[in-house]
């Protein structure tokens, strides 16, 4: 009988189907594959980084590095999650036994049902959580712990405890880490444990009767007393922590140590409050037995108003009532410590300062002239500036580049030191005619050869004189390897030595085919090592490439800061990078520090910041790579080498004494050879680094004063003037150069910068550190204090003059004629028999070459000035003599004598070149009598006159069927008159013009 009620109805169910067997299959093949998927992508990182150090025999750092993260990680996250899983299962275990149910706990109890069946998974859950999150911020505590475990004693004391200055740099760190991990511990079990007893019934909120029972009571009163005890440790080590201590002090920014206040005020109320936390823990443990929180409750109390009080009240009543009122007498004795303590930790306690009268006494002025000579080799090269030059004359092909800025090295020559400006002719992808995975990645591998040029000289024309040019490079450095395959603008991978051929160099006859035959790189030959680099780039090709094959090898962190980075990760790399050609090899030279924040009474300084100048501001690549940005002790305790060709890395000792290079020699053992282990060759290239003056410069603008009443009043504090050559107010940076101070005998290479008194531009001081190495002055700083009762001018004073006096205005001008431009290079200054003598480069860049050749130079002199076409004629024209001719050295500087036209094998480029050095003379002839309308339309016809040059040579080149479309071919033209001055007879298609004719388009 049909249900006729208003039941369920009785119709067929409409069933959800559960996915068919096959979809579960797929599915679960789909989740397999997808973690499978992740784990070798995990493990293509780690493999890929074990092949790498490998490659470069550093296994060593990769494996030591590992094992103590792997150690830190499970040792710390095994006790975190102890401490954390007890306590949860100790509270678990003294819940109370369940009896008439509240309100709350009736609440409570479907939670408690519903996690029931599952306490043993969850307590494991939370556990793990909690020890993987600990074990993670552990491991990277791996510095902390190999500079704790494998510390060696400074031998010096710091002056308030007396203790070793390796237990601040070494110890206090560490302890502070394990302090931090108690907190945590601690902190996270209290939560768990609370939350434990609330949900069993140990602890009510609005339950009526006792809201704690005994057992919660007590658990929860161990933890609380076991985090006060360590708050009394925490107490007992900021004791020591006032010695490393940053504060705000009008004396200076960033001070580090104990001042009045923290000695006298600070320091006992750390004592206090140490022995007042061990008193309120106890009281917490005493629960145990008492089984009431009042006496721990009124203890902790007293501690939080205790350190309200005698921690923050009384401090700050001392240094308004005692130290505000005679604070110059108070702080002086603490100040002397920070003196010492500074000096010693930035290396500059054996400053020499000198006073200097500013002004030369000396009436001869042949002899002034000649002292010119003996007192400086004057650089009138500007590594910083001409680069585009190098790029115009020596670039030969579009896939070459040079760095943005050059670098300055000494070369011998018959025996003869020579300041050189150098750079390397490095692979320039962005240039290649046509981009693609084979042509970016296979082909186009690397640079080829170096370019020199001498630091003192110019040609007729204002170009560099080349010792070291051409392609395949030939000079002055005789035969050495010249592929570059690792340097400053390599920063992509490449894959070389298998099928694949790659592009070498390209001369007249055509390119060049090469295969690496190097032992850099990471062989590919294994299906395993493809399948992992091709993971880790996320690069398929390279799986499967026919491109790759036996023998091939991928080439990756090629840059040499990356690669010493690497290699040694516990040191602070230096901006600046320096090739040098050692032994038959182009070497990269990298200046590498180890630094601390730890040096007690050393005040602080910020890498990023003391580094910074008016290059970093337009290259970011010269900026400092630090582990620690705020430090107060450096040294430049490695010289680290990395080869051009095979990415060879080798790190040595250069600071002997450093006991935190000594750490980390014994926690890497193997991986820094001894200095003994520098070559004589490779010595003869090491210099004083960059970065490592320029904190000590910045440290020395107050700390030259060595009287704590002097340097409290603030009255001798200098400051780094600004670049007074470019507009983006950034510092001045210093600059190499070889020159004699005062009390030396004879010319040094030094690195050199100036000091004008705080927010004036006059000149207040001269430094110069020798920076030659191997010699025995090497690293020795020396101060010219000028007197405070006159001014000399300082650099922005002579800019503001070169640009004022109305003569050398108006040349200006006639230079920026047409499209010109006027670029200014480093304004050099040298001590000169009491005075100082600016000098500085002036260079124009004008026409379609756009590239900057020297045109004038500026000297100055006891207030006057000369702006001349050469530097003998500027300090002629300064000192109002001639150098005596016995004395004059040769030079390879320019003359105003007109050179002879550059030769061509096409007559029509011929016929070109020799208008275009008409036009040139025509010009320089405007110039010297300021006709601008007759200088502008010589600058017309040499524009003229080259576009013809270089149109008839591009059409002889597209006869003669160029390759690629690429217009510079290898050409050794420009090369040969920049360097011999007696023109090209190598033409190439493109070069001719620019190079030989280069004279004419200095002024366009």
């Amino acid at each position: 009988m049909p249900d006729r009620g208003g039941g369920p109805p009785t119709g067929p169910r409409i069933r959800v189907g559960r996915p068919s067997r096959r979809v579960r299959t797929l599915l679960l093949t789909l989740g397999v594959l997808a973690v499978l998927l992740m784990a070798f992508t995990m493990f293509a990182g780690f493999w890929t980084d074990w092949l790498w150090y490998r490659s470069v025999h550093y296994s060593s750092v990769f494996t030591t590095t590992l094992w103590t993260k792997i150690g830190l990680f499970f040792v710390f996250g095994l006790l975190m999650a102890l401490a954390v899983g007890f306590n949860i299962w100790l509270a678990h275990r003294l819940r109370p036994p369940l009896s008439a149910m509240s309100m709350e706990q009736q609440n409570l109890d479907r939670y408690r049902m519903g996690i029931a069946p599952y306490k043993k998974w969850l307590l494991l859950g939370i556990t793990a959580l909690v020890g993987l999150i600990a074990g993670a911020s552990a491991s990277g505590q791996w510095r902390t712990w190999l500079m704790w475990i494998n510390g060696v004693p400074f031998g010096q004391k710091d002056p308030q405890f007396k203790l070793d200055v390796s237990f601040y740099a070494f110890d206090l760190p560490w302890y502070r880490f394990l302090l931090g991990f108690g907190f945590a511990a601690v902190i996270i079990s209290v939560i768990a444990a609370a939350l434990t007893h609330y949900l069993y019934g140990g602890l009510r909120i609005t339950s009526p009767g006792a809201r704690a029972t005994a057992a919660a009571t007590g658990h929860l009163s161990v933890l609380i007393g076991v985090f006060v005890a360590l708050k009394a440790v925490a107490y007992w080590l900021d004791r020591y922590g006032l010695a490393v201590k940053s504060s705000d002090f009008k004396a200076t920014d960033n001070w580090t140590g104990l001042r009045y206040v923290d000695a006298n005020a600070y320091l006992p109320a750390k004592t206090i409050l140490f022995c007042i936390a061990v008193i309120c823990a106890l009281l917490f443990f005493a629960t145990l037995w008492r089984r009431t929180w009042q006496l721990p409750v009124i203890g902790f109390g007293l501690m939080v108003l205790s350190a309200i009080l005698i921690g923050g009240l009384y401090p700050a009543l001392v240094q308004k009532f005692q130290v505000q009122p005679n604070e110059q007498a108070k702080e002086a004795p603490y100040v002397e410590k920070n003196l010492v303590a500074t000096r010693d930790a930035y290396g500059i306690e054996g400053t020499q300062v000198t006073e200097y009268p500013g002004k030369s006494e000396t009436t001869d002025k042949t002899k002034l002239r000649d002292d010119v000579d003996a007192a400086a080799s004057i650089r009138i090269m500007d590594p910083n500036v001409i680069s585009p030059t190098f790029q115009q004359l020596q670039q030969m092909r579009n896939y070459y580049a040079f760095p943005t800025n050059l670098d300055v090295d000494r070369y011998s020559k018959d025996g003869k030191d020579q300041d050189t400006v150098i750079g390397l002719r490095e692979l320039n992808l962005a240039g290649i005619p046509k981009k693609n995975w084979i042509n970016n990645h296979f082909r186009y591998t690397h640079g080829y050869g170096v370019v020199a040029a001498k630091g003192t000289a110019v040609d007729a024309e204002g170009r560099p004189v080349f010792t070291e040019s051409n392609l395949p490079s030939e000079g002055d450095l005789g035969k050495y390897e010249q592929r570059i395959y690792y340097g400053e603008k390599t920063t992509t991978y490449s894959i070389v030595g298998g099928p694949q051929k790659e592009i070498d160099y390209s001369d007249d006859t055509g390119e060049k085919t090469f295969s690496y035959k190097g032992d850099g790189g990471v062989d590919l030959s294994s299906p395993i090592n493809r399948a992992a680099y091709a993971a880790a780039f996320s690069e398929p090709q390279i799986l499967y490439s026919g491109a790759i094959g036996e023998g091939s090898k991928i080439l990756y962190n090629r840059t040499p800061k990356e690669r010493v980075e690497a290699v040694a990760p516990w040191l602070t790399i230096d901006g600046d990078a320096y090739p040098a050609v050692v032994d038959g090899r182009i070497q990269w030279i990298v200046d590498a520090y180890t630094t601390t924040n730890g040096y007690p009474y050393a005040s602080r300084t910020t890498l990023g910041d003391t580094t910074a100048d008016s290059l970093t501001a337009n290259n970011n690549s010269r900026a400092v790579v630090a582990q620690q940005n705020q430090v107060n002790y450096i040294r430049n305790s490695v010289k680290a080498t990395v080869d051009a060709y095979s990415g060879d890395v080798k790190l040595y000792e250069w600071d002997t004494q450093d006991p935190i290079l000594k750490t980390w020699r014994n926690a890497f053992p193997g991986t820094v050879q001894d200095k003994s282990e520098i070559s004589k060759e490779l010595m003869a290239h090491l210099r004083y680094p960059q970065d490592l003056f320029k904190v000590q410069r910045e440290l020395l603008t107050r700390y030259h004063v060595k009287d704590a009443n002097t340097f409290l009043s603030g009255s001798e504090v200098w400051q780094v003037p600004d670049d007074p050559t470019n507009k983006s107010g950034d510092a001045v940076p210093p600059y190499y150069l070889s020159m004699k101070m005062p009390d030396q005998k004879a010319q040094a290479f030094s690195l050199t910068t100036t000091f004008t008194p705080n927010g004036r531009d006059n000149l207040s001081a001269f430094m110069a550190v020798d920076a030659e190495a191997g010699t025995s002055d090497y690293g020795k700083i020396r101060i010219l204090k000028l007197p405070t009762s006159t001014t000399v001018n300082g650099p922005k004073q002579v800019q503001s003059q070169l640009n004022s006096e109305q003569d050398i205005a108006e040349t200006i001008r006639l230079l920026r004629g047409g499209d010109s431009e006027v670029e200014y290079g480093n304004l050099l200054t040298v001590p000169l028999d009491g005075g100082l003598l600016y000098v500085e480069p002036v260079y124009v860049r004008g026409g379609d070459l756009k590239y900057p050749l020297l045109r004038k130079v500026l000297v100055s002199y006891g207030g006057n000035t000369a702006f001349e076409n050469t530097l003998d004629e500027a300090l002629n024209k300064v000192f109002g003599a001639q150098a005596s001719e016995s004395e004059q050295p040769p030079s390879d500087e320019g003359d105003d004598t007109t050179q002879p036209p550059p030769s061509s094998t096409n007559p029509t480029v011929r016929e070109a070149l020799s208008d275009a050095q008409k036009a040139f003379d025509a010009g320089q002839k405007a110039l010297e009598q300021k006709d601008l309308a007759a200088y502008a339309k010589a600058q017309k016809d040499l524009e003229d006159a080259l576009k013809r040059a270089e149109d008839a040579q591009a059409r002889a080149d597209q006869g003669a069927g160029g390759k690629n479309g690429d217009k510079s071919t290898g050409d050794k033209t420009g090369e040969d008159k920049a360097g011999d001055k007696a023109g090209g007879d190598k033409a190439s298609p493109d070069a001719t013009p620019t190079g030989d004719a280069g004279g004419g388009s200095d002024t366009s």
